[in-house]
């Protein structure tokens, strides 16, 4: 081998794992002492928890447009879900390692539009969660079809974006966490063994649809489950119009029925954590585990019922903070295992991280911050959606301060002394000079449709509607059968579903 080869295959290789909907408190590493994840728990033991990481926009595609591209939504275009908006003309993460030499292949969601389009990927084989009508041919759906399931993703009845469940209806074998592990094992065990190679693993789930396999709901059986966060604030006549918005959109649950719920939702999380243990098993046999840097993160969390309200698309810590946990490759950074880093972190720092741990450089488009690096943000600022629906956020990783602009309400809680954000204490006097503080830099963050929001320098907001949630005629995104193949959608921009 020459010595040019030699130094390539000698590059670091990257396991990138993405999940959807998972919060961040929900790990045995965070305290959590109900869920299982002992995979995900071993991975912090052996790089760096970040405690502070966050999604600037917790809502699917905006999230994916900041880890792919390694900026901002004011950046990137998006902070409302557009399913018709392409990648911006950016350098992406994967285009980056592409061109310095990688094999880069992505395998499970990547919600990009065209559905098809590799955003810089040499290779993707894509579980787009039903979402071929609009324009591209789904691997996952592929599968189930060669394997005499065709269309029958979706006949276990339960909705995308809601709070009921069942158990799997299919062979376990057939489960989309099962196909996306499988996938990813057979594309590391069919690398190009002289060049370094850029994986992008993203699971579908938790997000719903909440549909456990029934050998993982068992373990939870017969467990006492944690409960949603309960605040005064949320259940006040004055409580925000998006916040009140957002609790008329899910029918309530008993306890019961809650307990239930969660406990599906746990059995899916663990379900995810031990299929990531033959990702961790096929490069230990590969014997190219030592020499791969492997990073965990969700695009953004769930509600979960906290405060009334569930699913993303909010700013409270259950929506916007994520898990992230980083490994290096053996040898580098050992002092730094089974580490916490409270920095602020965000999803548009992941590009900069990643190619700065492998020699590649960064774009001068990258917004983000390398991880690893000396520099550190003394804020950082959170969005979603726009109109009355719009909620905004600063941070500095210990107080965190909301404006709603329909109503001209804030909020402001202290990440420290009240992690659960049960306790607002934007009256409380003993704070202005915190709120002074967040206010100017929240005022500094505003662009776009916000600005007529502003008035001589000052939060004005908007006239809140009277109007709470249209009738859900549509379940929330309820999918149907898919057989026959779906005809391409006229509008692949519409969006459906509340959550």
């Amino acid at each position: 081998m020459n010595q040019k080869n030699k130094n390539q295959n000698n590059r670091p290789n990257v396991l990138f794992i993405s999940v959807d909907q998972w919060p961040a408190h929900l790990f045995g590493c965070a305290g959590n002492e109900v869920i299982e994840t002992p995979t995900i728990d071993s991975l912090a033991k052996a790089g760096i928890r970040y405690t502070s990481a966050f999604t600037e926009c917790p809502i699917c595609i905006p999230a994916r447009r900041s880890m792919m591209t390694g900026t901002s939504p004011r950046t990137h275009g998006d902070r409302i879900f557009q399913p018709a908006l392409p990648m911006p003309a950016f350098p992406t993460l994967a285009g980056a390692f592409t061109a310095a030499g990688y094999q880069t292949q992505a395998i499970g969601k990547l919600h990009a539009y065209p559905p098809r389009a590799r955003i810089g990927f040499e290779e993707a084989m894509i579980a787009e969660e039903g979402r071929s009508h609009l324009g591209g041919v789904d691997d996952y759906e592929i599968f189930l079809a060669e394997n005499g399931q065709a269309g029958q993703q979706f006949m276990h009845g339960m909705s995308n974006n809601q709070y009921i469940w069942r158990t799997w209806h299919l062979d376990e074998r057939l489960h989309v966490t099962n196909w996306t592990t499988a996938t990813a094992a057979k594309s590391i065990r069919r690398r190009d063994p002289t060049r370094p190679a850029f994986w992008h693993v993203s699971y579908t789930h938790p997000h719903p649809p909440i549909t456990p396999l029934t050998s993982y709901l068992d373990r939870y059986r017969s467990r006492t489950m944690d409960t949603p966060a309960v605040s005064e604030w949320s259940q006040r006549v004055s409580t925000p119009w998006a916040v009140q918005a957002a609790q008329h959109l899910w029918g309530e649950l008993t306890d019961e029925q809650y307990a239930d719920m969660r406990r599906a939702f746990y059995a899916q999380c663990t379900h995810v954590d031990h299929q990531i243990r033959l990702l961790i098993g096929s490069l230990r046999e590969e014997g190219i585990l030592d020499n791969t840097i492997i990073l965990f993160v969700s695009d953004h969390g769930d509600m979960l019922g906290d405060h009334g309200m569930y699913a993303k698309r909010f700013l409270y810590q259950g929506s916007v903070k994520v898990p992230m946990i980083l490994v290096n490759r053996t040898g580098v950074d050992e002092h730094r295992q089974d580490s916490v880093d409270e920095r602020l972190v965000a999803l548009q720092d992941i590009m900069p991280t990643l190619l700065t741990m492998c020699d590649i450089e960064v774009p001068d488009s990258c917004d983000g911050l390398s991880m690893l690096g000396e520099a550190k943000r003394d804020t950082l600022y959170c969005e979603a959606m726009e109109g009355p629906r719009a909620t905004r956020m600063v941070t500095d990783g210990r107080y965190k301060l909301f404006w709603y602009p329909a109503g001209n309400q804030f909020q402001l809680f202290d990440l420290t002394h009240d992690p659960r954000e049960l306790h607002d204490l934007f009256y409380d006097p003993d704070m202005l000079p915190v709120t002074h503080l967040l206010h100017a830099q929240l005022l500094k963050e505003l662009y776009g449709s916000d600005l007529e929001w502003i008035a001589d320098g000052t939060f004005v907001g908007c006239e809140a509607p009277d109007q709470m949630a249209p009738a859900n005629r549509d379940l929330s995104g309820q999918r149907g059968i898919h057989f026959p193949p779906l005809a391409t959608a006229t509008d692949p921009g519409h969006v459906v579903g509340f959550g």
